[in-house]
């Protein structure tokens, strides 16, 4: 989908982050909190997305969750494209079903 000439992009941040102590949940806690906050969504444990209206808009957000990276554990980060994302197949146990569309929506900033 093009919006006035641009790519849309989803940002999909996905964590391995550790929770063995209360300082570890706690930062844990932190940075699922930073990126609901950042308008991000839970797509599945562990893995959350956000959908950006352009390539620049999604770059933001990358930084964004870079700035409050957790100190320990592992975070990733992926861009991908309207058309990328709606080629996911999403499997419940041998059902298949079709991945959850794009917002319809226009961001604004």
């Amino acid at each position: 989908m093009f919006i006035s000439g641009y790519r849309c992009m989803w940002v999909v941040a996905m964590f391995d982050l550790p929770v063995d102590t209360k300082s570890a949940r706690k930062a844990y806690a932190q940075f699922r909190k930073a990126l609901l906050k950042d308008g991000f969504s839970r797509m599945q444990f562990s893995v959350y997305i956000r959908h950006c209206a352009s390539e620049e808009n999604a770059d933001v957000h990358v930084q964004r969750v870079q700035g409050f990276l957790p100190d320990d554990g592992e975070v990733r980060v992926l861009t991908i494209t309207d058309k990328q994302f709606e080629r996911m197949r999403v499997f419940w146990g041998k059902r298949r079903k079709l991945p959850a569309r794009p917002p319809q929506q226009l961001e604004l900033f």
